[in-house]
């Protein structure tokens, strides 16, 4: 049964911002409703405006296959919009843009195809609208992701940007995301001059760079740049959300483990009768540090080579506090999916089977296991449970918050209990203290930017 929309201020705002504004992004914290806030917006572009007909959505897959169509038949005032999913084989997808729908969603990997599929047909892209779901995913200039999308942006009457996390690292992530926006107007036509303009190198003593630093003045001279094609808002100031308590489980390596871990870490390499595990490089060696760190590795014959378990006997420990309670987990390899499988035989993936999430928010599952590149996006769990658990942490500061974001967000009516399950002294204790560092930088960006409108009533924020 569809629910009646009664939106909050700030909900109004951002779909007044996209009625008014031919290309715009909000940048909005997890849990502020982008995506209904997007669906208001289109059915009063298509229905009191006429000014859209066909609406294009590119998002991540998962999204793409659950959440627009989900939310669109949640709401009573946008139920009646069709959504065609342009998704699985080429077959389906010729299929999908030839029935009659509102809103057609692609995900990203198929954008070059889409474009390709109506060249070949000798015909123009037939949307007026574009929306970009996850804008920060396309926030490397030199990937094809966005070289794709700086080609075919042009071809929209209309173009929304929708992410929580714009400046996931740095402010250096930025110039992407605005260029597709504005095509160069405000922070220049090439990263490479958004660099020299705004930011100054800073050496590793070889005569490489190894990062950027912001010029003074510049982050202040950034956001007053940006501020008429965007619109950012912190959840905190809008909504209350639920206490959010970060527990951190430390456990301990054996002297023998330790030592192992220490050679390693010294020598990139570590031997045994059943394949050796081998880092050529500076990148490869921090994963398999990560991996020892979790407990086991992949050795050179893409085998698996168990170390310890000692994160897993920590987890065995939450999951007997949870006391049957439902437990979302976090991991970061395969191999600890398939072990964390193997010891808790009631725990499923995203992938077991097609009613996962519905089951999962109807408190059916012990334990849901997800990777956060692909449950990081768009999905609401906040109804199926309360506890999370990070056992093996993300370099990216984009995904390790979005994941939190499932069930720390609007709806959520239990503290929320995040463990993060850390081998003491190894790499373990960086990645979060990277994970810490980088925050600071993204929240300052969504305060800068902030929407400048009436405080939001006492009752409004409830």
């Amino acid at each position: 049964m569809a629910i009646k929309f009664n939106p909050h201020s700030y909900q109004e705002y951002a779909t007044k911002q996209i009625i008014d504004n031919k290309k715009y992004a909000l940048f909005l914290d997890m849990g502020l409703g982008k995506t209904v806030s997007t669906l208001t917006a289109i059915d009063e572009l298509m229905n009191d405006h006429l000014e859209v007909n066909k609406v294009l959505v590119i998002a991540p897959l998962r999204v793409a296959r659950d959440t627009w169509s989900r939310e669109a038949q949640k709401w009573e005032h946008t139920k009646h919009l069709t959504v065609s999913k342009v998704l699985g084989t080429e077959k389906q997808r010729r299929q999908a843009l030839m029935k009659e729908a509102d809103i057609y969603v692609i995900n990203r990997d198929n954008v070059v195809w889409l474009v390709e599929h109506y060249r070949e047909k000798g015909r123009e892209i037939p949307f007026d609208m574009l929306v970009v779901d996850e804008l920060s995913s396309f926030k490397a200039p030199d990937s094809e992701r966005f070289k794709n999308l700086r080609k075919i942006s042009p071809l929209f009457k209309r173009f929304v940007g929708l992410t929580g996390t714009p400046a996931p690292n740095s402010l250096l992530d930025l110039w992407s995301q605005v260029y597709l926006i504005d095509r160069g107007k405000r922070l220049g036509q090439t990263q490479q001059y958004y660099k020299m303009r705004y930011f100054y190198p800073v050496s590793n003593g070889s005569g490489f760079t190894q990062k950027h630093l912001l010029r003074p003045e510049a982050e202040k001279n950034i956001y007053e740049l940006i501020d008429d094609i965007c619109v950012s808002m912190r959840s905190k100031d809008h909504i209350k959300l639920p206490d959010r308590v970060d527990n951190i489980i430390t456990v301990n390596l054996s002297d023998k483990e330790r030592a192992l871990y220490k050679e390693l870490e010294k020598e990139k390499i570590l031997q045994f009768e059943d394949g050796d595990i081998v880092a050529n490089s500076a990148g490869a060696l921090s994963q398999k540090l990560l991996q020892l760190s979790n407990g086991a590795s992949y050795n050179e014959d893409h085998g698996v080579k168990q170390i310890h378990n000692r994160k897993m006997e920590a987890l065995e420990e939450i999951v007997e506090e949870a006391q049957g309670q439902s437990i979302l987990l976090f991991y970061s390899f395969q191999h600890d999916r398939d072990r964390i499988k193997k010891k808790f035989k009631n725990a499923v993936t995203l992938d077991d089977h097609d009613d996962v999430i519905a089951d999962w928010n109807a408190g059916k599952i012990d334990m849901l296991i997800c990777h956060p590149a692909s449950a990081g996006h768009g999905l609401n769990l906040q109804d199926g449970g309360h506890i999370m658990v990070w056992f093996g942490l993300t370099w990216s500061l984009e995904l390790y918050q979005q994941a939190n974001a499932r069930l720390h967000r609007q709806g959520q009516e239990e503290t929320v209990v995040i463990h993060h399950i850390l081998t003491a002294n190894t790499i373990d204790q960086k990645v979060l203290k990277v994970l810490q560092g980088k925050e600071k930088g993204q929240y300052d960006l969504l305060d800068a930017v902030k929407a400048q409108m009436e405080a939001v009533s006492d009752d409004d924020s409830d």
